[in-house]
């Protein structure tokens, strides 16, 4: 009489254990589409992190390659300075003269000026 009792207990209890069919997860295509975009732009990130790297590496580079060769340039020799040209007395005093006079004519422009600065305010 409780032989048919306990075994629909085992059965039932049985039956509990059994584990649900499996079911493949479900993809949303929105948050797919959104981790690819991510994983998409890591990347692109990193290749102009690369790039960039790669172009201070070149620019210093050069900078090295530009001392390098300015060091090993051989150095223009010493000019020694070119003589004054030979001019006759007058020629001289007529520079001297004409030197004087411009320094006159500056020198009246600028008092001109200061003296129109310095004036009254009426």
């Amino acid at each position: 009489m409780l032989l048919p009792f306990a075994l629909a207990a085992v059965a039932g209890s049985a039956g509990a254990q059994v584990a649900p069919p499996y079911r493949p997860p479900t993809v949303d295509p929105h948050r797919y589409q959104a981790d690819q975009h991510r994983y998409e732009m890591d990347r692109l990130r990193a290749r102009a992190d690369q790039r960039e790297a790669f172009a201070r590496q070149l620019q210093l580079e050069t900078r090295l390659n530009r001392l390098e060769i300015e060091a090993a340039r051989q150095p223009e020799p010493l000019q020694p300075p070119p003589s004054r040209a030979l001019r006759s007395p007058e020629e001289e005093r007529a520079l001297r003269e004409s030197a004087t006079e411009r320094r006159r004519a500056a020198t009246a422009g600028v008092t001109e000026i200061d003296a129109w600065l310095d004036r009254r305010a009426d």
